[in-house]
């Protein structure tokens, strides 16, 4: 299949005998565009990809023959506003930047969220020069971390670099370490979570392990050190689901400790003990790896002082 840019922001493809029954998202994401998959998702819902001119569903599959148009609309004015709010910046040139975002923080505006995040510090760090592949809240976020969760993230500032380390996300080559004090004795001291993910259809604010639609999710561990009732680990993502650590940890019978969603509170500290320690890619001028390393926080660091007992 070929697909074909016919103006500035519109392109069209036929449907041939590879794609027949596959579903048009994923036909799309596999695409030379300059959009992820769920920002492709999102224009199928609105009605900007049409098959042979009506609009579909971002499951429908296609048949032989289907004349598949997309349009991209024009970047919408940001709706996020910058807001002069510290953040340390570990890394910065004119693509990309790398943060390290503290415990606590929000990654982006959402409903009970509207500002304090860390776009809107960035916004204004930045200002204004992030790339707007994810649209008008989440400028310039290639990946996340949760609220609860401290640690490294990259961001980026053109659409070039946002769809090149996309890609690395992708194809499984971005690196992304973590450490974690999870509940229990852990047996084995280093092995692999294979375990797919989807959400949870008695809590749709939860994810869980499930076969039915579902991602593939695969979380290497490697016991760091045992305590009495705790367990220091180092995790290595190959996949990046949402809530992936967390919801793997939960179902091998150790959740990260003080998570109030998949496990149970922590006296002391909010939300779970996790941390995204190291992060690594190529970068998308110079074509070099670069990686960097972060300290525990303080506040991981009481914990592991506290379980020591």
């Amino acid at each position: 299949m070929i697909m074909i840019q016919i103006k500035m922001n519109d392109y069209t493809f036929t449907c041939e005998t590879e794609n027949v029954g596959k579903r048009i998202d994923k036909v799309l994401s596999e695409q030379e565009l300059p959009l992820t998959r769920s920002a492709l998702q999102k224009l199928i819902e609105s009605g900007d990809v049409l098959v042979n001119g009506k609009a579909q569903s971002k499951n429908y599959k296609l048949r032989a023959g289907d004349e598949v148009t997309l349009t991209i609309p024009e970047p919408k004015e940001l709706e996020a506003v910058p807001q002069d709010i510290p953040v340390e910046i570990v890394y910065e040139d004119n693509s990309l930047l790398v943060v390290n975002k503290p415990k606590g923080m929000v990654v982006h505006p959402a409903a009970g969220n509207a500002d304090g995040t860390l776009v809107n510090a960035l916004l204004y760090h930045c200002k204004g020069r992030l790339s707007s592949i994810n649209g008008v809240i989440r400028p310039g976020i290639v990946h996340r971390i949760d609220k609860n969760t401290s640690g490294l993230l990259m961001v980026a500032k053109t659409d070039d670099a946002h769809n090149f380390l996309a890609s690395q996300i992708k194809a499984h080559t971005f690196t992304r370490e973590y450490r974690a004090v999870v509940c229990g004795s852990i047996r084995q001291v280093q092995g692999t979570i294979n375990a797919p993910i989807g959400r949870d259809k008695r809590d749709r604010k939860k994810m869980c392990v499930t076969y039915e639609n579902s991602k593939e999710a695969i979380t290497h561990y490697e016991l760091l050190e045992q305590y009495k009732n705790y367990a220091y680990m180092k995790f290595i993502l190959e996949t990046g689901r949402t809530h992936q650590i967390r919801v793997h940890c939960a179902y091998k019978g150790h959740p990260v400790l003080g998570d109030d969603v998949y496990g149970r509170p922590f006296k002391g500290i909010d939300g779970q003990c996790l941390h995204a320690k190291k992060i690594g890619f190529i970068h998308p001028d110079t074509g070099e790896y670069m990686e960097f390393d972060s300290e525990l926080p303080e506040y991981f660091k009481n914990v592991l002082k506290r379980i020591e007992v």
